[in-house]
């Protein structure tokens, strides 16, 4: 299964990127890398990875074509992107920064490293240009779907959301260590503003679970509910 991502920019130049959802770590491909996405150049504090078995970091190497495409242009640059999965196409015109956003974060939740992984179970029913409400809502479902079938499975169940909040704390460190990562090599702000935009997304369901739970109450609740 893929997801293409087609961003036009103003002088219609097109980029083009197709993203495999099943990928494994290809030491090959690494070898190739730029110096930032070597494991441990400013290394997740929590990562998992060993540099014996990983000489670069499994989400950088698949990142930084993106990267270096964009690093050179201003976040607020209108764009046009198109996005297609199998069973739909989505086309918006908006700012770089949130097109960007939206191809980061699948490349990212699609990669090799054990913590972002965790995130591919959305990236697999990706929607692309998600606002705050539509993330919050989206994780705790599959979130919640996730402790129904370890009920089902004679496993405990975590009805609380403990597990998701840790989730997102862990995730917020990979968020952090990126920042630093593509800080020196990004000319523009384009990267930055993208890594900023997801880093606030993810912060809110470690610092501010209940907040927006409310948020989205009214979205699944019937009035007379």
């Amino acid at each position: 299964m893929s997801i293409e991502y087609r961003i036009t920019l103003d002088d219609d130049h097109q980029l083009n990127y197709l993203i495999e959802l099943d990928r494994r770590y290809q030491p090959a491909a690494a070898q190739n890398a730029p110096s930032w996405t070597r494991l441990q150049h400013q290394q997740c504090s929590n990562c998992p990875l060993s540099a014996q078995a990983f000489s670069h970091c499994p989400a950088a190497v698949d990142l930084y074509p993106v990267i270096e495409d964009f690093q050179r242009l201003p976040a607020f640059q209108k764009v046009s992107v198109s996005v297609l999965t199998p069973e739909r196409e989505y086309t918006k015109l908006i700012g770089l920064e949130e097109g960007l956003r939206a191809l980061l974060g699948v490349i990212m939740a699609t990669s090799a490293c054990p913590l972002l992984n965790q995130l591919k179970p959305m990236a697999q029913q990706h929607l692309p240009f998600a606002n705050a409400q539509e993330f919050t809502l989206r994780a705790v479902s599959v979130y919640l779907t996730q402790q129904y079938f370890h009920l089902r499975e004679g496993r405990e169940a975590d009805w609380q959301l403990k597990g998701l909040v840790h989730m997102f704390q862990q995730l917020q460190l990979v968020n952090q260590a990126f920042w630093q990562r593509i800080h020196d090599t990004c000319e523009g702000d384009s990267n930055l503003k993208a890594f900023l935009s997801f880093f606030s997304m993810a912060s809110s369901l470690s610092y501010s679970l209940e907040t927006q739970l409310q948020k989205i109450r009214p979205l699944v609740m019937a009035a007379e509910q």
